[in-house]
């Protein structure tokens, strides 16, 4: 039986939510394997004309938001410098101006995006355990979604994963799905969007979107549902009372995972002091440079965490 032609918009840009799930059983994305997959996706998110709404990785499957751009506009020294940022600085492959209406092609294709993003992550974790075979299931599966109201719910539906699995009790608290990243690493290297289409955010600066889309998903994830785990009552009360702001000691909170994932953390000074007396320890090739934890002033850590 043939394959059902996938659905994808032609000539304008268009949001798309993709699901794959492993070929493996159980659970198979760990710790090591989520960071590396984020890892992957904001790689090739500063190469393909995309932008990355939404995400979760699970531990067999994950989920993206993305929104794909025709690539119209980009200039051909852009597209050069996206060659570079997808090779490396120190890659001997070579360029030639005979390629730029390949890659323009390529890089607006959702299908070569994941495609690239699945493959990727195989060859690694093959290589890592010294296996071969496949890695991921049937192919990836992708739904048109409209902007505005529509948009907003399947965001939510992504972020809420953690929390109908019962491995969390308020999305934030996983540090694989795009709400917490947003509020764990302030949303490092702006790698998310907030452009959910809605009129209202049209006025409004990313902490108020992120304030609006907050109280969004509390609202859906506070509703009993078939489908696993709610946010207790106790949770949404105090998310209430607050406006559901994000202040200080939640900022404290959801960042705790620097404090027991971190090699060093401290102020700058102590962290590159730490980082000489054991360079040693460290197998990287470039030198570690202490990174700002987002949030909470005056505070570094070392050995970089995903996204962080």
């Amino acid at each position: 039986m043939p394959r059902i032609a996938r659905l994808v918009m032609k000539g304008e840009p268009a949001v798309y939510h993709v699901i794959s799930r492993t070929a493996l059983d159980g659970f198979v994305l760990g710790d090591v394997e989520k960071d590396h997959l984020l890892h992957l996706m904001r790689h090739l998110a500063a190469v393909y004309f995309v932008e990355v709404l939404g995400f979760c990785i699970m531990g067999n499957h994950w989920h993206l938001l993305v929104r794909m751009h025709t690539g119209e506009g980009v200039s051909d020294e852009e597209v050069r410098e996206r060659f570079r940022r997808c090779h490396g600085a120190t890659s001997k492959r070579a360029f030639t101006e005979g390629q730029i209406p390949l890659l323009r092609e390529k890089w607006a294709s959702l299908s070569e995006f994941v495609k690239d993003l699945k493959q990727t992550f195989s060859r690694w974790y093959n290589k890592t355990r010294g296996r071969r075979g496949f890695f991921w299931g049937e192919r990836f599966k992708s739904v048109l979604v409209d902007t505005g109201d529509t948009l907003v719910n399947c965001l939510a539906y992504i972020d809420l994963n953690p929390v109908r699995a019962g491995m969390v009790g308020r999305p934030e608290e996983y540090r694989w799905c795009s709400l917490a990243y947003h509020v764990q690493t302030g949303n490092g290297g702006g790698f998310l969007s907030l452009d959910l289409g809605l009129r209202a955010f049209g006025s409004w600066d990313d902490r108020k979107r992120l304030r609006y889309y907050r109280e969004y998903v509390y609202g859906i994830g506070s509703q009993r549902s078939t489908k696993g785990a709610k946010i207790d009552d106790r949770t949404m009360a105090r998310e209430e009372k607050k406006g559901y702001e994000l202040t200080a000691a939640d900022r404290l909170l959801f960042r705790t995972r620097y404090f027991t994932d971190s090699g060093v953390i401290g102020s700058k000074e102590f962290v590159s002091r730490c980082y000489r007396l054991f360079e040693s320890h460290f197998t990287c090739r470039h030198e570690k440079r202490p990174r700002g934890v987002a949030g909470l002033e005056g505070v570094f850590s070392l050995k970089r965490l995903a996204g962080g």
